[in-house]
């Protein structure tokens, strides 16, 4: 009169099947296939493209800016070439011709003009250097927070891709009992 068992045990098993999807936005292509696998890719000649290369062609220059300020930095170079410009141009425009127009310069305090505006210029250099390092990190910083949207929108878009592709997708279940 005893009780009879059953020694059988059953196993389930579900492995989602993905549908091929493709999202893009005006910067990113992903597609995802069957397995849940996503690539993503830029849009040819897209601001996201254009970032990316930009920072990876410009950032090697920049760190070394950063780290061995000069003089001779593109940057530097042209802030100075514009600083002697506007002065250059203010002094003789500003200063010098109305005064020689009206015979109260000598050319001795011209000279003496001109050797000021040099002994602004070496200041500025001065400035410029010890600016320098704070200006290229200000400029790093820049461009890497540019870089990181372009990668923070790359992932949105993956994601997107991916919770369309499992919200259309099927799941294939096997049973077995043993």
């Amino acid at each position: 009169m005893g009780k009879s068992k059953s020694n059988t045990s059953s196993t389930s098993s579900s492995t989602p099947t993905f549908i091929d999807t493709n999202t893009t936005n005006p910067y990113y292509q992903t597609t995802t296939d069957k397995n849940g696998n996503t690539t993503n890719s830029f849009i040819k000649g897209s601001a996201g493209e254009t970032t990316y290369n930009f920072v990876n062609d410009n950032i090697s220059s920049l760190l070394n800016d950063y780290l061995n300020p000069s003089l001779d930095s593109t940057t530097n170079r042209a802030k100075l070439a514009s600083f002697n410009k506007t002065q250059q141009a203010n002094l003789q425009n500003n200063i010098i011709n109305p005064l020689s127009n009206n015979n109260m310069i000598r050319s001795s305090q011209a000279t003496n003009m001109y050797n000021n505006l040099s002994n602004q210029a070496a200041n500025y250099s001065n400035e410029l250097l010890a600016n320098s390092q704070s200006d290229s990190w200000n400029m790093i910083n820049n461009l890497m927070n540019l870089y990181t949207t372009g990668y923070t929108g790359a992932n949105n878009d993956i994601s997107t891709a991916l919770q369309a592709a499992v919200g259309n997708n099927s799941t294939t279940t096997s049973n077995s009992k043993t």
